[in-house]
């Protein structure tokens, strides 16, 4: 597939079609909190650090998000253990304070529903990757979602982000397109996303009935979501992994 790999910062007229850009994310991952204050940030106050790819008739088929941020800033130094949450709060503070960058966060790479399949997120994160380069960092680090982790939720996060096939490689899927990038599991981020919520607001996420106590197994989440019906409420934390890239 041919494709027009550009930024936000180049081409702001197509601010509103990159946004608007149709994906997959279950309904219950759109929910947590921090993202939802601070991922539409991204394409608004850093535009260099959202890319997007067109197909040959134009159409939005691909987007990439990534934030800069301090990772050796006092108190910091390693990928934090709050993983994907923890990095969009430093990105900001620190933008808003003008701490200056020294790496880049992969926040988010989604394509189109009717594109998936085609090496498409794979094209996006070597141009993320080429992006940071050429703004001058050394570094990409990546807070990745395990792609194919739902389908084994009770599996413990270190046993399944090491795992590798006969060839060396990670079993998971996206784990596997980040190391051919060059990446290199740094460690697990155990509370990257939390999403909290009434059992009301987890039976419209989901369409379950969230009635019994305990862990719930729900389609698309990397572990299992923790009900409370006595309480009134349900929480799902997940884990991720950082990767690391250098440049």
């Amino acid at each position: 597939m041919e494709l027009k790999i550009s930024t936000l910062a180049e081409r702001p007229d197509m601010y509103e079609r990159v946004v608007g850009m149709a994906a997959s994310w279950p309904e219950f991952v759109i929910q947590d909190p921090v993202g939802d204050s601070h991922y539409g940030r991204i394409a608004a106050e850093l535009p260099q650090y959202v890319l997007f790819a067109e197909d040959e008739r134009g159409e939005v088929v691909a987007q990439a998000h990534g934030v800069p941020f301090a990772l050796h800033a006092e108190g910091r130094g390693e990928p934090p253990a709050r993983g994907w949450d923890e990095v969009l709060v430093w990105a900001f503070a620190d933008l808003e304070r003008g701490v200056r960058a020294d790496t880049v966060s992969a926040i988010a790479i989604a394509v189109a529903p009717h594109v998936q399949g085609h090496g498409l997120s794979a094209r996006m994160l070597s141009a993320m990757r080429d992006n940071a380069r050429a703004q001058g960092f050394t570094e990409v680090v990546a807070p990745v979602r395990p792609s194919a982790k739902h389908l084994e939720p009770r599996t413990p996060i270190e046993e399944y982000a090491h795992r590798v096939r006969p060839d060396g490689l990670p079993h998971d899927p996206w784990l596997r397109v980040h190391a051919r990038a060059g990446a290199a599991i740094d460690s697990v981020a155990p509370a990257s996303m939390t999403v909290s919520g009434s059992l009301e607001q987890w039976r419209r996420w989901t369409g379950l009935p969230f009635d019994t106590a305990g862990d719930i197994e729900v389609p698309g989440a990397l572990v299992p979501v923790r009900c409370e019906p006595e309480r009134g409420y349900a929480v799902y934390v997940e884990p991720n992994v950082w990767m690391r890239h250098p440049l």
